[in-house]
């Protein structure tokens, strides 16, 4: 039996496993990461993500998407990683942790958690997607993203088309999230198609900041930046001294205990 937290943050939610005194080996748990991330039939989650300890931060993190698939970078789900091992004893509320994508830090208020994304690259702006007839912006905030830009957000497939631009050739080998965005009375909407999750999630952190940066750049919006995510809540997408900070409500669900039953079948 394996110990968890449920934490969500901002509508994203993540299986959060404390193991500082490494009794579970990361690499052979993924193996049922994709069972216990299954809704209706067992805890159910768009990732999992384990705590370890670190020699260059308060702890470092192995994140795995709901399909079993290791990701670099996660915002909201470093902002629940903030708050449990805050909360857990393991971190103070100024704290740093270790990934795949870097050092990331992070400050933890209560249920409102602030993390410094990591510094973006690999941008690109206004290409075309001639064969889908989709116009895109990319940028790397730990993991990489295509953001559209739309008017009727609601129109949007966000399914069929965020897949088809999320294993396009032009993103290959790695892939891309796909977010969809527009603006309205100053604040930013948005609807993402995350990677390793293989559909539409209620938010997305890392997702959410590409979106802002890219309207940024293009004159539409100003630092703090509000975006409104598919879940309704609010995320802040913050430009300070040339840094990055995505900032955002967390909840602790539940804690519990992972029987054998959640992975068989």
């Amino acid at each position: 039996m394996v110990e968890f937290s449920k934490l969500t943050g901002s509508g994203n939610d993540f299986i959060i496993i404390n193991n500082m005194d490494l009794r579970i080996d990361a690499d052979e748990f993924r193996k049922i990461v994709p069972k216990i991330c299954r809704r209706a039939l067992s805890v159910g989650a768009d990732g999992v993500i384990i705590i370890e300890p670190s020699e260059k931060a308060d702890f470092k993190w192995r994140f795995f998407n709901s399909d079993g698939s290791e990701a670099e970078m996660c915002g909201n789900g470093g902002r629940c990683a903030a708050r449990f091992a805050f909360e857990k004893g393991i971190a103070s509320s100024e704290l740093s942790f270790e990934t795949l994508a870097g050092l990331i830090r992070a400050t933890v208020n209560g249920q409102m958690v602030k993390v410094q994304m990591v510094d973006p690259f690999g941008w690109v702006m206004d290409e075309e997607l001639v064969d889908l007839g989709v116009r895109y912006c990319f940028v790397n905030t730990g993991v990489p993203h295509v953001v559209v830009m739309v008017e009727d957000l609601d129109a949007v497939d966000v399914e069929k088309l965020g897949k088809k631009i999320r294993f396009h050739e032009r993103f290959q080998p790695a892939g891309t999230n796909v977010n969809f965005a527009t603006v309205k009375d100053g604040k930013l909407f948005i609807r993402t198609y995350e990677r390793g999750v293989e559909g539409e999630t209620f938010a997305c952190g890392t997702g959410a900041t590409a979106a802002a940066l890219v309207f940024m750049r293009k004159g539409l919006v100003r630092s703090p930046v509000k975006v409104c995510t598919k879940s309704g809540e609010v995320l802040k997408i913050y430009v300070e001294n040339e840094k990055v900070f995505l900032e955002g409500l967390t909840r602790w669900v539940y804690d519990g205990v992972l029987r054998e039953e959640a992975w068989q079948y």
